[in-house]
């Protein structure tokens, strides 16, 4: 199949090849995320808040607190998967499973901490078993003034390091701050319940490796690994015996010097692809960690699209801005915005907006784009649009002429 019908299958299996035609439900959050396989979280909020807006670019006018009420129903969980990240409780077992093996960063982390730390870790620990929950917020720090994650004073190390190593867990968040409650009783409120997952170190990575591929609708084995930071990375070799037992497919994209894989359930869309139905229809906001665009070589092979995060990088060196927010427009990525969000003000702003090279401001692009970015800063509660510099430099009036025409 062609590149073009490639993305229009990525984008189905992740829920971005049309928009929603019908109102959002609570049920919806849980089925995006089951869909993604998982949510990553972020707590930079000079937007929305990463979590709330993957789902608002698959799930459109959505209240964002559905997804603390899936939390705090049970529904979802957090766990170290991709990164920090939710995933639906039905398949929390198996990411558990997983770090027990001892194989994630995080976890080896948090052993050496409490190696160094050990009484201190474990007096926190008994507090929270004899009185409850706690915030963070519930220790008081000595060096005021010091803020930021790489000055998290000890007590919220000491809880990050039980929540790696599987002691405590995320039973509900406050003003997106977590709360940390014994794994145990949080265990116990999950939807459906918790039955641990006795699956060997070798099938749970077959188990993610499938998983990879159905999130990704169709892949390149050297993106597979990436999704849930499997390791070692992998090849040909170990995908075989999945070809051979027909749960996944192999196909040819043009362009590609390698097989791309698809999952047996996407195999009517594959179908579908290659005979030219899946047609993308969605112009939306990407999140820059959203899982369509996290991986830079898979979003350049895939989409064209270089992209970097560049909130982590210094402001001399940062070539579109501080939080950048992939376009994606009938099956392509055709430009970024660096947006912010003045909430008291009721204000979004688009600090600068910027087409790709070689797309054309068209009055169809133009119109989908502008519609997408007012339903966002309306969703967001920050209706008033501001907007910036602009590449071309015809696209500005362009967008602010078509913000006044649909305003009436």
């Amino acid at each position: 199949m062609s590149l073009a019908q490639a993305r229009a299958l990525q984008l189905h299996a992740q829920g971005l090849l049309r928009p929603l035609r019908r109102k959002p439900q609570r049920a919806d959050v849980v089925a995006a995320i089951e869909r993604m396989r998982l949510l990553q979280i972020d707590s930079i909020h000079v937007v929305a808040r990463s979590p709330y807006l993957v789902l608002h670019s698959r799930l459109d006018d959505y209240p964002a607190a559905w997804l603390d009420e899936a939390l705090a129903a049970g529904r979802i969980a957090e766990c170290w998967a991709h990164e920090a990240c939710f995933v639906a409780a039905r398949d929390f077992a198996a990411h558990r499973a997983w770090r027990e093996r001892g194989s994630h960063w995080a976890q080896r982390n948090a052993e050496r901490m409490h190696s160094e730390h050990r009484p201190a870790m474990d007096a926190l620990l008994a507090r929270i078993r004899d009185g409850g929950a706690v915030l963070a917020a519930d220790f008081p720090r000595e060096d005021r003034g010091v803020a930021g994650w790489w000055e998290w004073k000890p007590e919220k190390r000491w809880l990050e390091a039980w929540f790696a190593l599987g002691e405590l867990m995320v039973p509900r968040r406050e003003r997106f701050q977590r709360v940390y409650d014994l794994a145990s009783r949080v265990l116990a409120g999950l939807d459906p319940p918790f039955e641990p997952c006795t699956l060997d170190p070798a099938q749970l990575r077959r188990q993610f490796i499938l998983d990879s591929v159905r999130a990704l609708g169709v892949a390149q084995a050297r993106w597979i690994a990436d999704y849930f930071r499997l390791k070692p990375t992998v090849d040909a070799r170990e995908l075989a015996p999945l070809l051979d037992s027909g749960e996944l497919l192999e196909t040819a994209v043009r362009g590609w010097d390698v097989p791309g894989y698809v999952h047996r359930e996407h195999a009517a869309a594959l179908e579908q692809a290659r005979g030219g139905r899946l047609r993308a229809t969605h112009t939306t906001l990407l999140s820059p960690f959203d899982p369509l665009v996290w991986d830079r070589a898979r979003a350049l092979a895939m989409f064209g699209f270089d992209y970097r995060i560049e909130c982590y990088v210094p402001a001399p060196k940062r070539c579109y801005g501080y939080y950048v927010l992939p376009i994606l427009h009938r099956g392509a990525l055709v430009g970024r915005l660096d947006a912010k969000a003045h909430r008291a003000d009721g204000v979004f702003e688009v600090k600068a907006l910027f087409l790709e090279p070689g797309v054309a401001p068209t009055p169809s692009l133009v119109d989908a784009l502008a519609a997408a970015i007012a339903r966002t800063a309306r969703w967001h509660g920050t209706p008033q649009l501001r907007l910036g510099r602009c590449r071309p430099a015809g696209l500005g009036p362009a967008l602010r002429g078509a913000w006044k025409a649909a305003a009436g």
